[in-house]
């Protein structure tokens, strides 16, 4: 397969068309490495092809952000213009959106919520540092909370309190995500660490880029996923609140950020060394004790 060269005449379409090309074997393999699929191997075909539809789409929409050759504002700014045909009526030119059209008309999705995606890779074009926890939390808000309130839309049951509850969970699983990747963040010329969360330990921006990781990064990245790790615990009475297909996919991805959360304690918090590995059967565990309204923290 052959790379996709730059080309400035190219259109945010154009250019998910050529992607459109490597979508399943691509996309496959960051289902492998990512929290947000865990649970949609096992859901029944139907739930199972529409959330796969929308994590497609926001896997184009994060590697126009971060990998596109081109200009990436203006790439993203194609591929909205593409997206809002869904809800205009049109058709899209993009594969990736007209395998999406057919899942936004069955389950009546909001457009906002990819919307917000695309704001926040937006974001990520202009903003490299997040000054405090506060401004980290904002950008969540575009980020990945709007993956919990589709997938809610999907199940019908994006209610308030539901919505609410889903947010808590998916900042706690962005910033578990954050953790995870520190080096590869940082190789891209951004940091998703609290920069008043960097100061207060001792922790210069160098040392984003030095293996092993320093004994002040790991005391970071220890209070991160503590405060994570307390945010996800407080969105599980969503849990509760979801039944059938839903209760299962929503609790899959809290397993997800469980056994992340498992890894980075196993390794230590040496995200710089190697990334965190996340055992199967881990994410197993933690989904029966998720369904089961145990708690991470005391």
């Amino acid at each position: 397969m052959q790379p996709v060269q730059p080309d400035s005449t190219r259109t945010g379409a154009d250019w998910t068309g050529r992607l459109g090309g490597r979508d399943d074997a691509y996309l496959r393999d960051h289902e492998r490495t990512e929290n947000f699929p865990v649970a949609l191997r096992v859901l029944p075909r139907a739930p199972r092809t529409h959330l796969k539809a929308v994590y497609d789409v926001a896997r184009v929409i994060d590697d126009l952000g971060d990998e596109a050759p081109d200009d990436r504002t203006a790439l993203l700014t194609a591929f909205h213009s593409d997206l809002s045909t869904i809800w205009d009526g049109g058709r899209p030119q993009a594969p990736v959106l007209r395998r999406l059209a057919p899942t936004v008309a069955a389950c009546e999705l909001s457009e906002e919520p990819f919307t917000n995606l695309i704001r926040a890779n937006l974001l990520d074009q202009t903003q490299t540092v997040y000054p405090t926890y506060r401004d980290l939390e904002a950008y969540c808000e575009l980020s990945a909370n709007p993956v919990g309130r589709i997938v809610l839309e999907v199940f019908g049951a994006a209610t308030p309190t539901n919505i609410a509850l889903s947010d808590q969970i998916c900042t706690a699983l962005q910033v578990i995500e954050h953790c995870q990747d520190v080096a590869e963040d940082n190789r891209a010329g951004r940091c998703y660490l609290p920069q008043e969360d960097l100061d207060r330990y001792g922790v210069d921006r160098g040392a984003l880029a030095i293996a092993p990781a320093s004994p002040e990064l790991r005391r970071v990245l220890a209070f991160e996923i503590d405060r994570a790790s307390a945010l996800l615990d407080s969105g599980l009475p969503l849990i509760a609140r979801l039944h059938g297909w839903a209760r299962l996919a929503v609790g899959g991805y809290m397993a997800g950020g469980r056994a992340a959360i498992d890894a980075l304690r196993r390794a230590e918090w040496d995200v710089m060394s190697a990334f965190p590995t996340v055992r199967r059967l881990n994410v197993f565990q933690q989904l029966m004790a998720v369904l089961m309204g145990r708690r991470v923290t005391a």
